[in-house]
């Protein structure tokens, strides 16, 4: 009789020591919308632990605006959680989990001339109107306000994180020409790629979604990856817990995705980089992605790089008013003309743009000449530094107020530029021109050198909104570069 006992005894502690598997919890989650490539990891996640993660996708800017507001996820999984910092909001526990740069994708046939490019090279390609490209929308998406991070950032050249001063000049205006589709998130930029390859060159997307486009089979050309090679910004998609009672189940889930195993899941099924140095990257993410750039620190940088952003669709227009009396001869004329060739026929953020009138108004005594010409492409840009190559100037005085006057006629909501190196002798007076435009429509930026009265310029500069630039001290072409394209 005490056999059985013993049986019953040994089999009540062997099942005390079954590992029991963990009760199942459904969890929440508010999502960037890329993450849906997820699936079957997120499959496996609730296969081995129990935990089902229901993901609610949004563009990662407008889930950030959601978790400042307040949400009842009980996670969330942004591809990066700087935009939520921004709003002052606290950003609770986080881990990373994986990571993607952002980069260009970009046809075989277009991508040599990009190779090592710059953000300054793709922005004057585009600009020429030789790179059309899809991107996401910045005010929803992640990724496109990358995008324009990392332009602004390399044009502003000061090395640190952007300030809203350095981006009052619309230095995107010639990226963004390039801009033929937006998509309402990283994922759906891939989508739409898809759709209208044929229409364009390039999408600017995580090197992620350019890696899976390659291998869905459904490029007619693949795509090449250009990683800037001044600096791109890095997404680490960190997971958050929003209800601490969630804790334990967060633990889970991040442990799990840490793993090794899971690691290069992820990585073979969705082509984001591990997190975990220890696990091997596959051949395509090999590639050093170089410098990391800085993330702005205030809200007012993202709402200026979004006001710049929403401008881009406008046609261009810029006025130069040009003074050509006899004063400017030698050095002066030869400095102008040096400026506008480099304007028209070398590259860089600042260069004239396809779609932009520019006009030029040449004057002495009077106004001598108006030329305008709408830029599609680089004979037009030819014609603008022919035009001035071979004008001549005029001994009849210097009637800058008269010709800015008549610039004020021309410019419609566009900008005017005016270089002069003489004090006004002749037509209106800055009072009188200040009396005729008493709420000017456009803004007039100033390049001052010679003798040019400083007082007077930057009274009427400052009026319209705009400033003056003295060219005396340093290289005016410097200083057109500075402030072209400012509205």
């Amino acid at each position: 009789m005490r056999a059985p006992a013993v049986v019953l005894v040994t089999f009540a502690v062997l099942a005390g020591c079954t590992t029991a598997k963990p009760d199942p919890v459904t969890l929440t989650v508010l999502a960037s919308s890329e993450l849906a490539d997820l699936g079957p990891v997120l499959a496996d996640l609730r296969r081995d632990t129990g935990v089902e993660l229901k993901l609610d996708p949004r563009g990662t800017v407008r889930a950030s605006e959601e978790l400042a507001a307040g949400v009842d996820h009980d996670l969330a999984w942004p591809a990066t959680n700087r935009y939520l910092r921004l709003t002052g909001a606290d950003v609770p526990l986080s881990t990373s989990i994986m990571v993607s740069p952002l980069v260009l994708g970009v046809k075989v046939g277009k991508a040599d001339a990009l190779r090592d490019a710059s953000w300054a090279d793709v922005a004057s390609r585009a600009a020429a109107g030789e790179l059309r490209f899809g991107m996401a929308d910045p005010r929803v998406s992640g990724s496109g306000m990358a995008a324009l991070i990392g332009v602004a950032t390399a044009a502003a050249g000061t090395g640190a994180a952007l300030r809203a001063e350095d981006v009052t000049c619309d230095k995107l205006q010639g990226f963004l020409t390039g801009r033929v589709f937006g998509a309402s998130g990283a994922a759906e930029v891939g989508e739409e790629y898809v759709k209208r390859q044929d229409e364009v060159d390039a999408v600017v997307a995580y090197e992620s979604t350019v890696l899976s486009l390659n291998a869905s089979g459904q490029l007619r050309e693949p795509l090449r990856v250009v990683y800037p090679r001044d600096g791109i910004v890095l997404s680490d998609y960190p997971l958050m817990l929003l209800k601490p009672d969630k804790r334990a189940a967060y633990d889970r889930v991040v442990d799990w995705l840490r793993t090794p195993a899971a690691q290069r899941s992820i990585m073979e099924r969705t082509h984001r980089r591990p997190v975990d140095p220890q696990v091997e990257r596959g051949a395509a993410l090999r590639e050093p992605i170089g410098t990391g750039l800085y993330f702005p620190g205030t809200r007012e940088v993202v709402d200026t790089l979004l006001a710049a952003y929403d401008r881009a669709g406008r046609p261009g227009r810029v006025v130069f008013v040009l003074d050509h009396s006899t004063s400017m001869a030698g050095a002066r004329i030869a400095g102008l003309r040096e400026a506008f060739a480099t304007l028209s026929r070398a590259g860089g953020f600042d260069r004239f743009r396809v779609g932009e009138t520019v006009v030029l108004v040449r004057f002495a005594g009077t106004v001598m000449e108006e030329r305008s010409v709408v830029v599609r492409g680089g004979a037009d840009l030819e014609a603008l530094a022919v035009a001035l190559e071979t004008a001549e100037l005029a001994d009849d005085g210097t009637a800058i107020w008269s010709a800015l006057d008549h610039a004020y006629r021309v410019v419609g909501d566009g900008t005017v530029v005016l270089m002069t190196d003489g004090e006004n002798n002749a037509g209106m007076s800055a009072d009188e021109f200040l009396a005729a435009w008493p709420r000017p429509s456009a803004r007039t930026y100033a390049i001052r050198f010679g003798e040019a009265d400083p007082v007077e310029l930057d009274r009427v500069a400052r009026a319209t909104g705009g400033r003056v630039v003295d060219a005396g001290s340093g290289s005016l072409l410097e200083a057109v570069k500075e402030i072209r394209g400012c509205r």
